[in-house]
């Protein structure tokens, strides 16, 4: 019956989701090239926040637990395991204060009214995953750009989703240009849950009524830890033993 229902709530969903990635569009276009980056900021804010409220069509709830008193003047390294695209606006959302960009696959910087802008014009980085000569390098600056401005370098170190929130290997190699390139780092892991059960049945019909967590962990002090692999280790551990498939 759920399944039943979730189609004419699928089709209103697309249609308020649409109208948001159209409307804010040159909304962003405008704030990036007359205001500047500060008003695009937060154009982009407002629009993570709509995002969020289109999701709630399909009876979406999200619940964001940190508890930890997190200082905006520090560059930081947000890690979290990654179950659909719902993960973004949350975190952009909540930890806005401290300006979340991303590492996002290339195909997401064209096409997408909005999305893509955001992702060529705010900060974030647009990587080929299937060329190293490409990705590399763009993390290495991407890196420098964090430490830098003293924002927050957001990554999902399993690479791709998970679909049945069964969290995957993490991949070493971003993380570790990324301590490297930003020494000052305040590490925050974060375990997300449940978000893979509004793709439940793919990208039509949309699953309903998911109620999606996002529980922040005690941050940890980048230059406290001398051996990157047991600290990859300690955050990989952290993130997975909160999990909940």
């Amino acid at each position: 019956m759920q399944k039943v229902l979730s189609y004419p709530l699928t089709i209103v969903y697309y249609v308020f989701f649409i109208m948001t990635l159209v409307i804010f569009h040159p909304i962003q276009w405008i704030c990036f090239n007359v205001f500047g980056y500060q008003a695009h900021k937060k154009s982009v804010d407002i629009f993570q926040f709509f995002l969020m409220r289109c999701a709630n069509i399909l009876g979406t709830r999200f619940t964001f637990i940190n508890p930890h008193p997190i200082e905006t003047n520090q560059p930081l390294i947000i890690v979290a395991n990654h179950q659909s695209m719902n993960d973004i606006s949350p975190i952009m959302w909540f930890m806005r204060k401290h300006h979340p960009k991303f590492i996002s696959k290339k195909e997401l910087g064209k096409g997408i009214p909005s999305v893509s802008y955001n992702l060529r014009h705010g900060g974030s980085v647009l990587i080929d995953r299937k060329n190293p000569r490409q990705s590399l390098p763009a993390i290495m600056k991407f890196g420098e750009y964090i430490e830098n401005t003293r924002r927050a370098a957001v990554i999902f170190p399993e690479g791709t989703r998970s679909i049945n929130g069964i969290p995957k290997e993490f991949q070493t190699k971003g993380l570790e240009i990324l301590f490297k390139k930003i020494p000052s780092a305040l590490i925050v892991p974060i375990s997300i849950n449940n978000s893979w059960k509004t793709v439940r049945y793919g990208k039509f019909p949309l699953g309903l009524g998911s109620h999606l967590t996002f529980t922040v962990h005690e941050p940890i002090k980048l230059s406290t830890f001398t051996k990157k692999e047991t600290l990859i280790s300690t955050i990989e551990a952290t993130i997975k033993n909160h999990i909940h498939p």
